[in-house]
This record gives structure tokens, sequence and C-alpha cells, in this order.
């Protein structure tokens, strides 16, 4: 059975070639850091020094300038015209964290600036994804004249032709991948226009819409020193949406995250209060993906996403603590929708999934909500590693897709072949969505598998763990740890750091903990470490951890428990040693 408890996939091991020791005793002597960082920094293409030290304390000359956007002066003199004007410019998102934040950074900033700026995101089930008639509804009846779309718009060929046609102008600011025309907008800003020369490509929404409030506080006259305060949501939503920490993106989320623990967000404040954060004097990028981010994204997922814009824009402590409080049950209402889902899908795997025949899924079921397949799709990739699209039908006949993918299958390429079939889509490269109707499933499954089968190679279909560095145990020391910050934050595009030990024997006995998690202790070179391997109980039985010795992948963290914190490697694979 595919849903009940059983041994993680056999991965490949993916080790690149040592870096050059000349470079790597360059770094040691001359910035004084550990030998093994050096190693790491040297391995990620930073072994200059004047490279690691740009990388280990970006400064505010790797910021590009706003004014290298496309379209972004249009959008500054109609935004300008609008303030002195007295216009009323509703700012329309999307439903999720980028969306929310994106809204939410637009609707403070364009105030703190002279405008009248009213927010708006739609409602996931009522309204649908992206500018449509309920965001130009919403634009009537709130008397606006402008539209300023954040992490949204660059596919709303029609709603802006539509709202153009009502009066209203609009200004596109997005980031996903441009159709083959932009919209016929007063100005549209998105570094990925073809002809947009922006050299840092992967800003994510609230990226792009900081970007334009600074070219407009310039415009203006505005001290932009007072837009940084805003770089909390800026972290929070480039941190969520799996934007690349490489670059500009890992500067602005660095300094967005030195802000977050004082932030002066009453929303965030509150936010952090319910999830157990507000205690913290650093709050980091894993427990922004895993902790806040969730919560903001529950109230999209689940009920009316507007009310995590207010949550973000409120200045009132009570009304703050209020809203933080709702969304805290509705990510527990989330959850478990997530776990009956992620059941539901995994029983129907059980029946009908063949790997040797699908390598690309994609399931559809009336029973699903909308709001979580997203989630469960991520899920469901970690499970049998193959692009997966989960579809929940609607009473109307249409479906609203979620799709997630696996290294080397591109999503928007493969929504856009497979388009004969959808009503519509958009995404990333490994998160898109689609609009699909019921009788266009099977088609759409059909030709996704024949687009999987075509990209993909069996090596692909094997989970790959890709080792930045191999360490004997001794060398993961506490040290290391502390200094490894300085390498951060980590996520996609900078990834946390997977070391590899060799040869490691086992200190006292194995056991299981939790919900199917494999605990023991890492034993070498007279140092013994601690470890977890999160939901790989089933490795109890394998022969290999009662003989040894073992090959460990691991990454380094910190365990909070009982007041005390101690160094523990989690675990992200392990073999017989070689």
């Amino acid at each position: 059975m595919l849903n009940a408890p059983a041994r993680p996939l056999a991965r490949r091991w993916i080790t690149p070639p040592p870096p050059d020791t000349a470079a790597v005793q360059r770094l040691a002597r001359e910035l004084r850091l550990p030998e093994p960082l050096c190693r790491l920094l040297a391995q990620r293409g930073f072994g200059e020094t004047t490279a690691a030290k740009e990388f280990l304390r970006p400064h505010p000359g790797q910021i590009h300038p706003p004014q290298l956007l496309a379209g972004v002066s249009d959008a500054v003199a109609r935004l300008r015209r609008a303030i002195q004007g007295g216009e009323t410019v509703l700012v329309h998102g999307d439903y999720d964290v980028d969306g929310i934040c994106s809204t939410a950074l637009y609707t403070r900033a364009l105030r703190a600036m002279g405008a009248r700026a009213v927010p708006f995101v739609p409602h996931r089930i009522e309204d649908g994804y992206d500018l449509s008639d309920a965001g130009i509804r919403a634009a009537q009846a709130a008397g606006a004249t402008l539209i300023v779309t954040g992490d949204c718009g660059i596919v709303a060929h029609e709603a802006v032709n539509r709202a153009r046609r009502a009066g209203i102008e609009t200004i596109v600011t997005d980031h996903h991948t441009p159709g083959p025309t932009l919209p016929d907008a007063v100005a549209v800003v998105n570094p990925n226009r073809p002809d947009c020369p922006y050299p840092d490509k992967g800003l994510a929404g609230v990226g792009v819409a900081y970007k334009v409030c600074c070219a407009l506080a310039a415009e203006l006259g505005f001290p932009e020193d007072r837009l940084h305060g805003f770089l909390d949501l800026v972290a929070v939503a480039t941190i969520a949406d799996l934007a690349p920490l490489a670059g500009e993106n890992r500067a602005l989320v660095r300094w967005g995250l030195r802000i977050l623990p004082q932030t002066p967000n009453p929303g965030l404040r509150a936010l952090l209060r319910t999830s157990g954060l507000a205690d913290r004097s650093e709050v980091s990028a894993s427990q922004v993906g895993y902790v806040l981010a969730p919560r903001i994204n529950a109230v999209g997922r689940m009920s009316e996403a507007l009310r995590g814009v207010t949550l973000l824009v409120t200045d009132d402590h009570g009304e703050a603590a209020e809203i933080a409080a709702s969304l805290e049950a509705e990510n527990r209402s989330r959850q478990t929708v997530d776990a009956q889902t992620l059941g539901e899908v995994m029983r129907t795997l059980d029946r009908v999934y063949d790997p040797d025949r699908d390598w690309g899924v994609v399931l559809a079921s009336d029973g699903w909500h909308p709001g979580v397949i997203g989630i469960v799709a991520s899920r469901v990739v970690e499970r049998i590693h193959r692009p997966t699209v989960l579809i929940a039908l609607g009473r109307d006949g249409e479906g609203k897709g979620s799709a997630r993918s696996i290294s080397g299958f591109h999503l928007y390429d493969a929504m856009r072949d497979c388009s004969e079939h959808l009503t519509r889509f958009g995404g990333h490269r490994y998160a898109a969505g689609c609009s699909i109707l019921r009788d266009r499933v099977d088609g759409f499954r059909s030709a996704f598998n024949t687009r999987a089968r075509a990209v993909l190679n069996e090596e692909l279909l094997v989970p790959e763990v890709r080792i930045d560095l191999e360490l004997a145990l001794p060398e993961a020391s506490e040290e290391l740890f502390r200094m490894l910050r300085h390498a951060g934050p980590f996520g996609m595009g900078n990834p946390t750091p997977v070391f590899a030990a060799r040869s490691v024997g086992l200190s006292g006995y194995p056991r299981v903990v939790g919900q199917n998690h494999l605990k023991l202790t890492l034993a070498s070179g007279g140092t013994a470490l601690e470890a977890i391997g999160f939901g790989m109980g089933a490795l109890l039985n394998e022969p290999a951890l009662a003989h040894g010795p073992l090959d460990v992948a691991f990454k380094l963290e910190e365990n909070h428990w009982n007041g005390r914190s101690r160094l523990q490697a989690k675990l992200v694979d392990l073999r017989p040693a070689s």
C-alpha cells in the first residue's frame, strides 16, 4: 500500500568534485573561517575572497535600480497622477502568501505616499484566480479609477480590456511567466518580460511590488528608507513563494528577517505570538516557510484571503490579535483536510498508479477541497517522485488543478504544451495551476504523461540527494553550525547544505519516536552526534543499521527541547558504507 509507512525511495547521491585546495586555504587564511565553511563557499562558486565577502555580507550595492524594470516609468507616472488627482486605487493581489503580502505592501506604501489605496484579493472558490470580473466589481464599488495588481495579471488580457471599457485603467505588476503577448494595460512590470533588461529575473511578486514602490518614492521625493520597514513582508512572501534565495532576493530576505523579530507590523507581531515564534531573537527562513507562511496561506485556502490582507494592513493591535487567532484555527482545519485528502489520493494511487507507465500523474475528484490540493500534490511528489497534477472538480463542470514537479521537468512548459485541454493555466517551473473542464481531464492526463515521457528519463525518476560537502563527523561541530548562519538564509536557490559522512558507526540502539521518526546517535573519530530521520522509521529493520558502518547524508540543525538547545543531524539519507 502506497499510503502505508514504507521504506523511502532509493536515492542516487550526486557528489561534486572537491573544491580547489588553494582557494579553500586562501579563504581560511584571509577570512579566518572554519575550513569546512571555506570548502562550502568554494564549492558554491565563492572561491575568491571578494566574492565570498559579498556573499556572506550582502550590501546595498547588490540591489539593482528599480528603473531597470521595463514598464516601471509608465507605472510610476500613472501612480503619481492618481495620487495628485486624489483618485482611488484598487490594489488587487492573489490569494496565496505572495499575493497577500504584495497587496499589503502596496496598500501600506501607497497610503504612506499619499494615495487612496483599497486592497482586494479574490475568494479562491467564489471568484477564482487572477484579475477577473470580481476585481472589476470591487474597483467599481470602491470608486477606483485605477487597478494595480500584485503577483497576478500577466495573462489577464480580457479582464484588463473589460476594466478599460468600464472606465478603469490597470497597472499589471507580476513575476509569473508571460504569454506570447502582454496585457493591454497602462503599464506591465514583470522582470520576466522578454524585453525587460532587469538583471534579476527571480523576484517574487512582492519583490516586484517593492521595486515599484521604490521607483515611485524616488519620483515623489519620498524617503526610501521609510520603505525599508516593509522588507519583513518581502522576506515572508519571497520565502513562501519559493523564489530563489540568491542575488538580490537573498539580500532582501536577509534584511527582512532581521526586521521580523521586532516587526512594527501589528499583524506580523500577532502571527509571531500565535505561532510560538514571538520569543525568538532570530526567525529563520525555515521557520517562515514551515510555521508563519502556512498560517497566512490557510486563510486563502480555506476561506477569505482578504482577511489575511486586513491582518497585515491594520494598525489596531486588538484586531490583529483576533484575526491571527482565527488564522490559527483555519490552519488547524487546513491540516485536517490536508491529511484526509492525502489519504484519499494515496488510496487512489494504490488502484490506478503504474510507475512503469505513469511518468506524469494526473488525478481528479469531486470530493477534494481546491484550497489544499497544491499542498497534497507536493506530498505526492515526495512519495512517488513524479510530476503530479491534482484536480478538484466543481459542480459547474470545471475543475481547479494544482501541479508540483521534480527536477528536470518544467511545469509551465508542460502546461503550455497541453493547453488545448485547459481553459486556463499559469505558474513556474516547479509549481503551476490550471482550470479544466471535466470532460477534458482524460485527454489532459494522456497528454501530460506523454509530455513527461518525452522530457524525462529513468535516471531523473530516481530521487537525488545533492551532497554539498563530505565531512569527517568531528567537523560537524557547533562552531561550523554557528558560522553557517552567515551563508544563509537558506531556501530555493541557496539550499541548506547537505553533508556526507562516510563509514560512520552508531552509538547505542536506533529507535522509532513520534510518528515514524528514526532516532539514532552517529559515532566516529571520538565524536557522537544525535540524529533524527523524519518519516524514516521503516529503516529500523534494515540490516545495515544493525551491522554498519553507514554512509550518512544530513543537514545540521539545532534541536530545542525543554528550554535547552543542542546540535543534531537531520538525516536526508543513509545507506551501507560504500
